[in-house]
This record gives structure tokens, C-alpha cells and sequence, in this order.
């Protein structure tokens, strides 16, 4: 009985390799995953990002709500948000606390804004969105406390 080994497994720089249709056809099945999911996290970003606008705003609520009843009055624009992690160089803030440990910027890396009194209320709170410019729509969209309520 004899053996006889593949001129291919004798001689490895023979063994053949993916034939460019079948790189082709994986590239291409790659390329409709990546068509499928890509826009499913796209916007579970946008809504996450969402989410963490809302949840500031209240956490700036509630602070800000603790910061008037120990000192009867909002922060000014002036003092800004700042004036709830930082003594504000104010004598009228005489009962000043620690109301918030930092001030956390909005999930685009800008700041939230803040005017005392407001326009909408007695302060107005918002983001103005992934694009940092009054206006806007989808992400881009300003989003106040006025509009949260």
C-alpha cells in the first residue's frame, strides 16, 4: 500500500491562499453588517447622550433649589453654576455649602448655560447642543430646563 502526498502539502509555497472573489464576498457581508449596526449605536449614543442632558439638569435642580434655601436667592449669572462647587466671593451668600462636588459639562464638552434671573423663570438652565450654537435640531437641539418640565 502506498502513500502519495499532494504536490501542494510537499511544496508549502504551492498551497494556495482565498481567491480575491471570496476576500471580495467577505468584504462585501462586512461592509452590510457594518450598514445594519452602525446607525443602531449611532443612535444609542444620541439617545444616551439624551439621558445625561435631562439627568443634569436635575441634578443642577435640585442643587440649585438646596443653594436658595439656604441663601434666599439663585446664584447670579454672574456667580454662574460655578457658585455651587465654589464659594462665591459674595457677602450676601452667607450660608454657602458644597452643593455639587464639580460642575459637569454637557455630553458634547460644553458648558451648560445659566442667566438669573432667566427668561423662562426664575433661572434658565440649558445645553445648546452638539453643535454649541442657539438653535438646532436632533442632536443639535437646545434643551432647557423650561423644556424638561
Amino acid at each position: 500500500m502506498t502513500l502519495s502526498i499532494s504536490p501542494a502539502i510537499r511544496d508549502p509555497r504551492r498551497a494556495r491562499g482565498f481567491t480575491l472573489i471570496e476576500i471580495m464576498v467577505v468584504v462585501v457581508i462586512l461592509g452590510i453588517l457594518a450598514a445594519i449596526v452602525a446607525p443602531n449605536v449611532i443612535s444609542r449614543i444620541d439617545d444616551a447622550n439624551a439621558a445625561k442632558v435631562k439627568q443634569d439638569i436635575r441634578n443642577f435642580d435640585t442643587a440649585l433649589s438646596m443653594f436658595r434655601m439656604d441663601n434666599f436667592k439663585y446664584p447670579t449669572t454672574e456667580q454662574g453654576l460655578t457658585a455651587l462647587s465654589t464659594r462665591p466671593n459674595d457677602t450676601t451668600v452667607r450660608n454657602w455649602r458644597e452643593y455639587m462636588k464639580s460642575v459637569p459639562k454637557d455630553p458634547w464638552g460644553n458648558d451648560y448655560q445659566y442667566r438669573s434671573p432667566g427668561e423662562h423663570g426664575e433661572y434658565d438652565l440649558f445645553t445648546l447642543g452638539a453643535d454649541n450654537q442657539e438653535g438646532g435640531e436632533g442632536i443639535n437641539t437646545d434643551v432647557g430646563n423650561w423644556t424638561l418640565q
